[in-house]
């Protein structure tokens, strides 16, 4: 039963002229009916009150027409059908017997209106088409002034503006909670798309930090063994050795990315914690094997970072020693330092190399852009460029404080 309401529903505001045509028809039949009978006729008797039939004026036929005609248009324009009705209403209250409905499509004209508009024109017109009505039938009608049919006028008349501004209040809240709704909807589907974007983001810097920093280590000790493979055979295998530990840990981070990447449901705990400057002196130890002159100056006072923090710390040192051993040349040698002051923390990078570091400035590689966009993210400042009398500089101003950290950590 419901759903062929619902169909029927969906029928008619598919159509809505031939709604409006089919209130008209009923409107028309009830004031036909209404101009007809006569419910005071032929009382007394057992059988109590009855009612009686009644020839009613041709003026009075012509105006229910004019009335139930008008209300075929009053969808596409509700004040012109109110004031075509509520004049028929008017004359049949002045000239004709105020018993025939007329006023039933004033009624249905003015709940248009109110229904169709804002409160405040609701209330101006329904207030004139109930005291013009209610006026001139008591004033001008051919019965009492106090007879009920000139209040049923009053009581109609101020039922139709109600009951129209409830519809359209109904209308707008209804239209309110489904715009926030939709609303609601757009923003979590943005929200899941900026996250999914960051997600890809996070996944490709450390995807890039991680196989830049072995595959340049493998780079160097695949070269020294090459070099060396003939006169020192030890050494030889030794760089083999580092070649294939560099190899062993970029395809074990690689595996555990991919791994993260192919998992349907949420991902599980990591089995060991992430990277941070606890392994300082691992990562420089790693640089050093490579042939690499690394220094490494902590004076950060043994604070312990936000888990954020410490991790980019880490990630921006990798990177650009990274960078100084593939760009700075053979002979290069590069200083580390890690400084607290105040709140905030400071890596420095810097290398007495003569290689194309500029270059890779000026050209905005994937390792600077990484190191900027983490950076950023935390909120902080990264500084880089060539430095005066040769070599390279990379300077991070870290904050200790996220949203994330603490707020009793001591400062």
């Amino acid at each position: 039963m419901s759903s062929t309401l619902e169909r029927a529903r969906r029928q008619l505001t598919a159509h809505p002229l031939a709604l409006d045509a089919g209130i008209a028809a009923g409107a028309l039949v009830c004031m036909a009916l209404g101009s007809f009978l006569d419910p005071s006729g032929g009382s007394g008797g057992g059988d109590g009150g009855s009612w009686d039939v009644r020839t009613p004026d041709p003026l009075s036929l012509f105006l229910i027409a004019v009335g139930a005609v008008a209300l075929v248009a009053r969808r596409r324009a509700p004040k012109t059908v109110l004031a075509v009705t509520g004049t028929v209403s008017l004359v049949e209250c002045v000239t004709g017997d105020p018993r025939a409905p007329v006023v039933m499509s004033a009624v249905i004209a003015l709940f248009t209106v109110a229904a169709a508009t804002d409160r405040h024109t609701t209330l101006r017109v329904g207030l004139l088409t109930t005291t013009v009505l209610t006026g001139a039938a008591m004033l001008a009608g051919p019965l009492p002034w106090y007879a009920q049919e000139n209040l049923a006028v009053f009581a109609w008349t101020g039922i139709g503006a109600t009951a129209g501004d409830a519809v359209r209040s109904r209308r707008a809240v209804v239209g309110a909670m489904r715009e926030r709704a939709e609303r609601a909807e757009r923003t979590r589907e943005e929200e899941a798309r900026r996250r999914v974007a960051e997600e890809r983001l996070r996944i490709a810097r450390d995807l890039h930090d991680v196989v830049a920093h072995h595959i340049a280590l493998v780079n160097v000790q695949a070269g020294v063994a090459a070099h060396v493979m003939d006169k020192r055979p030890d050494q030889a295998k030794e760089a083999l050795a580092h070649v294939r530990e560099a190899s062993r840990s970029a395809l074990n981070e690689l595996r555990a990315t991919v791994g993260l990447l192919r998992q349907s449901g949420d991902p599980e705990a990591p089995t060991e914690p992430a990277p941070g400057l606890s392994r300082l002196d691992e990562l420089a130890g790693t640089f050093r094997s490579a042939g690499l002159q690394v220094e490494v100056a902590r004076a950060d006072q043994g604070a312990v970072l936000p888990a954020a923090v410490d991790l980019a710390a880490y990630r921006i040192i990798q990177e650009a020693l990274t960078n100084v051993r593939k760009h700075a040349g053979p002979d290069a040698r590069a200083e580390v330092s890690v400084v607290r002051v105040g709140p905030h923390i400071e890596v420095t990078v810097l290398d007495d190399g003569e290689g194309d570091d500029a270059t890779t400035e000026v050209g905005g590689g994937h390792g600077l852009l990484g190191m900027r966009e983490r950076v950023t993210a935390l909120r902080g400042t990264l500084t880089t460029g060539p430095r005066y009398g040769g070599g390279f500089r990379v300077h991070a101003i870290l904050p200790v404080r996220t949203r994330a950290a603490a707020p009793e950590e001591p400062v």
